[in-house]
Formats: C-alpha cells, sequence, structure tokens
C-alpha cells in the first residue's frame, strides 16, 4: 500500500524532472499545450454544435411528417378497413427517403419493408406511445443509427411509428470530427515550430552571456557580449561587459601585485639568506640556544625562499609570460637523474620496454619542477614516494601520450579533495590534521600550471594494487619517437 511519505517522494523527484527541463523546451511545451488545448476546446464545440444543428434540423423534419402520416392515417382508419387497404394506405405513406414507416392496429402490424419491422421498435418506446403519449428515440438498429418517432391514433387502438435513417448526419460527423482533428494536430505542428523560432529568438541572449560566462570561467576575461538589437537587453549587455571589464581590471592588479611583492621580497631575501649563511659558518662558535635559534631561523628562510620562488613562478602563468623551452630527450634519462638529484633516497623506477626507447619533446626545467613538487609531496604528507612509474598511454578516451606515476604509501586523499588538491594553497584535510604545517599548498598547484602549459594533466587516484596509498599521474602528450 503506497503511503504518504512514497507520494511525496514521488512529486518531489516529478518536480525535480521538470525543474530539469529546458528552458527552451519548456516554452516550445507551452507553445504546444496551449494551442492543443484551445484547438480541442475549439473543435469540441464545432463539432457538439454543428451535431447538434443536425440532429434538430432532422428531428424537426421527422416530426412534421410523422404528425402529417398519422393525421391521414386517424382520418382513413374504419372499423370496417381490410388488413390489405391497411397494408396499401402504409406503403403511399409520403415518407422522406429512406424513412421506414410501421403501423399498429389492435394486434396486428403493417410495414412496407423488411429494413424495419415492429421487432425493432424499442420496448420503451412502444409502450410510453401505447400508453397514449407521443415520444422519440435515437437507437441503433443492426448497426444503422435511427430516429424512431412514435405517435398513439387514438379512438382506433392504433400507433404509428417512422423510423428516419440518421447514417447520412453519422458519416459527415465523422468526416468533420477528422477534418477538424487533422487541423488540429496541423495546427499544433504549427505552433510548435512558432514555438522553437520564438525560444531560439528570445533565448539567444541568454545563451549568448550563458557561453560568454563559460568562457570567463575558463580564463578569457577578454570575453564580452556584443550589443543586440533590442533595448531592453542593452542595459544587461553593458553591465555584464563592465562587470567583467571591472574584475579583469581587479585581476591584472592582483596579478601585478603578488608579481611585485615577489620581486621585491627577493632582495632583503637575498640578504637575509647570506646573512644566514654566514651565520651558519660560525655555528660551532654559538651557545647551545643559539644553535636552536639559528637551526629554527635557517628551516623558516628557506621555507620563505621556496615560497617566494613559488610565488614568482605562480605570477608568471598568472600575466600570462610562462613559456616553454623545448628540448629533444630521452624519457627514461632524465627521470632517473631528476630523481637523483631532487631526491635524497633511493625510489625504483619501472618503465615499460616501449617506453626506455621514448624521446620526448618538453621543458626540462618544468617537468624537474613537476617531479621535485610529486615526490616532496610524498615526502612531507605520506613518508616518502614508494615508485615512479612510465608508460604509455594509448588505450581508452582521450589524446595518446606518456604517462609518469608517483606513488606513495600514505593516508591517502579523500575522493572528495581530489580535484581541490591541485588548488591554489589546499593541503587538505589529511595534512591538517598530521599537523604537517612545512608547506604552504603551492607544489601541486605549480605541478598542475606546468604540466598544462605542455597540453597534459595530471590527476590522483587510487593505487592499482588496492594497497594504502595514492598515486598521482601526469599524462603528457609530448612522445616524439
Amino acid at each position: 500500500m503506497e503511503t504518504t511519505g512514497q507520494r511525496s517522494r514521488f512529486w518531489r523527484r516529478a518536480g525535480s524532472r521538470a525543474r530539469r527541463l529546458r528552458l527552451r523546451t519548456r516554452i516550445i511545451l507551452s507553445f504546444v499545450l496551449t494551442t492543443l488545448l484551445l484547438s480541442a476546446l475549439l473543435s469540441v464545440t464545432v463539432f457538439a454544435l454543428t451535431r447538434q444543428n443536425l440532429l434538430n434540423g432532422r428531428e424537426n423534419d421527422a416530426l412534421a411528417t410523422v404528425g402529417f402520416n398519422a393525421s391521414v392515417i386517424n382520418r382513413r382508419l374504419s372499423p370496417d378497413i381490410e388488413s390489405e387497404a391497411l397494408q396499401n394506405l402504409v406503403s403511399t405513406l409520403a415518407t422522406p427517403e429512406g424513412s421506414r414507416p410501421v403501423l399498429r392496429v389492435g394486434g396486428d402490424w403493417f410495414q412496407p419493408s423488411f429494413e424495419f419491422e415492429q421487432g425493432d421498435i424499442d420496448e420503451r418506446l412502444r409502450r410510453t406511445v401505447e400508453s397514449g403519449k407521443p415520444a422519440r428515440m435515437r437507437y441503433r438498429v443492426r448497426d444503422k443509427p435511427f430516429l424512431v418517432i412514435g405517435i398513439p391514433i387514438p379512438g382506433h387502438n392504433a400507433s404509428y411509428y417512422e423510423a428516419t435513417p440518421l447514417d447520412e448526419i453519422e458519416d459527415t460527423l465523422g468526416s468533420l470530427g477528422l477534418i477538424l482533428a487533422s487541423g488540429g494536430g496541423g495546427v499544433t505542428l504549427a505552433s510548435a515550430a512558432v514555438g522553437f523560432w520564438a525560444s531560439r529568438r528570445l533565448l539567444r541572449p541568454l545563451v549568448d552571456i550563458g557561453e560568454a560566462a563559460q568562457s570567463i570561467a575558463r580564463g578569457d576575461l577578454s570575453t564580452r557580449l556584443e550589443p543586440g538589437a533590442a533595448r531592453e537587453l542593452v542595459t544587461l549587455t553593458d553591465s555584464f561587459n563592465d562587470m567583467v571589464g571591472a574584475l579583469q581590471h581587479r585581476i591584472a592588479q592582483d596579478e601585478r601585485f603578488a608579481s611585485e611583492v615577489s620581486h621585491e621580497l627577493r632582495s632583503p631575501l637575498m640578504t637575509l639568506s647570506a646573512s644566514v649563511e654566514v651565520m651558519n659558518t660560525r655555528r660551532a662558535e654559538l651557545p647551545e640556544r643559539a644553535r636552536t635559534a639559528l637551526d629554527l631561523l635557517t628551516e623558516d628562510v628557506n621555507r620563505f625562499e621556496h615560497l617566494v620562488e613559488d610565488l614568482l613562478e605562480i605570477s608568471r602563468f598568472d600575466v600570462g609570460t610562462a613559456e616553454l623551452d623545448l628540448d629533444v630527450f630521452n624519457l627514461l634519462e632524465f627521470v632517473e637523474n631528476a630523481v637523483s638529484a631532487t631526491s635524497p633516497v633511493a625510489i625504483p623506477i619501472s618503465c615499460e620496454p616501449a617506453v626506455a626507447r621514448v624521446r620526448v619533446r618538453a621543458d626540462k626545467r618544468r617537468l624537474v619542477q613537476v617531479i621535485d613538487n610529486l615526490l616532496s609531496n610524498a615526502q612531507k604528507y605520506a613518508g616518502g614516494a614508494t615508485g615512479i612509474f612510465l608508460y604509455h598511454h594509448s588505450m581508452g578516451i582521450g589524446p595518446k601520450g606518456i604517462e609518469i606515476a608517483v606513488e606513495d604509501a600514505g593516508p591517502g586523499v579523500a575522493a572528495d579533495e581530489r580535484e581541490h588538491i591541485f588548488d591554489r594553497f589546499s593541503r587538505g584535510r589529511q595534512a591538517v590534521e598530521r599537523g604537517t604545517t612545512t608547506g604552504v599548498g603551492l607544489g601541486l598547484a605549480l605541478v598542475a600550471e606546468h604540466v598544462g602549459l605542455h597540453q597534459g594533466r595530471v590527476w590522483c587516484e587510487d593505487r592499482l594494487d588496492r594497497l594504502p596509498g595514492i598515486r598521482f599521474v601526469v599524462h603528457l602528450p609530448i612522445a616524439v619517437s
């Protein structure tokens, strides 16, 4: 048995599906349903009025004829009239074409045609007429429609019936119904076409705004809307363009500010680094507490130096000055050298035989930073990388190329953070919960920027062997041979 909660969920799902319908579809449906409702109402009204008029006209003509014939019979009836004379009387009555007269005198019945006989007279109609009241009734006899009118003839124990066929009216109404249905269908299709044209014309500005918003979301802040012909949309277009212009100006200011601040920080940072280095050369002469303070200062200066370098690199991407310095080199040898130069411990490298001979065209400095940042990320948050894998990507969806995967055995990355972990200054819940604060959240963001500059992409996923940890995959569509 359906409960109230089930009905409520059903209507909520139905409402959600209705809200998901496209605006253009809803406009077209509104045109179609309105036209369909109006055409159906008009068709039903026309059909009903036409039917009523045709039947009323036929009934009025039939009543006049039946009344006249009944008066003729009443005048000619006599107690001594013979059956043959009655049969001739019924046959000579002036009836419309197709009408069937039937006469009852006492217990005898007289009719000139067997297409309609006394047995075809409805019992209810017969009882009403024989009770002394004239009556009429429409019903079907052997699949043919008839209007049957009965009039009592008082003083002679007689009654006269006349059956008028209605098949001609039925055919006319059938043809009319077909015409109305066809016309309604044609009008509905025409309204759908008009609705499609109108929705396309009305929603074109909204589509343009949506496409412009998507373009801006992808980073193209030069996007602007063209002024439309409709005066009502001029204010909207101008406001949108002004908003994008203000956003572009603000972002440009922020980018210049970050770049200038980073540049300005380099000079005092270099001085500070040099001073710390000088102090480290005299470290043995310092007391224990001063050495501890010097170690903390050295660590923070190194961290600050890395932060400034990362900010400078990020600012180059923001202002659009980042360019590739391409070289052709063997990928396996390059990765081995990059790992030995950036990692203090040996990390096993697994390479497909075909990839071992592959030469690629890429920016060495940027790829070294990609590998260094991935290894540093694994060291900070997962106890170090457990393996590096090089292989071809030649199956499935996406462009063919080379993939570099770095695996670790750490706590992994939550599924809801795997896309946001490449955002700037994002370090994830795991790092915060473990109290790991040595990173600032720019390493993986720079990885995404460097890989994107090579027209590649980077993502993280579960390890293929299903063991604890995470797997960062860099896809580079840059294979040469």
